[in-house]
């Protein structure tokens, strides 16, 4: 039986207890994450565990979770962003690396698991041959792309 790989997923934040109850949701749904508590750990770990996604809180210590999304870029060219803040300065940080080039979507914390999980929701194999009621088995792909995003 063919296991689909789980979805590598790197949870920083500077609030030790935020991430690591993201990371357990995560693992507990299927995913396989970890967390770290700064963004110079989450490139550390970036090296050798080659995220799928980078979720990240907007405002850390020395380097701030745009500063880490953009950074991540680099070394992992395919890595899906998803930022999460509860500051207002946030706002100012994300359109900077617009200016850059770089769209990054956000959640506001508190971030609710259910509301987490929808953004990471899987995509039914073939929603063409699937009736309306049928369950569908989780395939584990990530839905959230900067291409989704609504911009106003």
């Amino acid at each position: 039986i063919f296991m689909p790989e789980k979805q590598r997923i790197i949870v920083a934040d500077d609030e030790r207890v935020i991430a690591d109850t993201l990371a357990i949701i995560l693992n507990h749904d299927g995913f396989n994450a970890r967390a770290v508590y700064s963004g110079e750990e989450a490139l550390q770990l970036a090296a050798t565990f080659a995220p799928h996604m980078l979720l990240s809180d907007v405002i850390m210590g020395e380097l701030n979770g745009v500063e880490t999304a953009i950074m991540m870029r680099t070394l992992v060219p395919n890595v899906k962003i998803l930022l999460f803040s509860g500051h207002s300065h946030s706002a100012d940080l994300l359109k900077k690396a617009n200016t850059l080039g770089f769209n990054f979507e956000i959640l506001a914390k508190p971030v609710h698991p259910k509301d987490l999980l929808s953004r990471l929701r899987p995509e039914p194999p073939n929603s063409h041959d699937i009736n309306s009621g049928d369950e569908v088995a989780p395939s584990l792909q990530l839905r959230v792309s900067e291409r989704e995003q609504h911009c106003n």
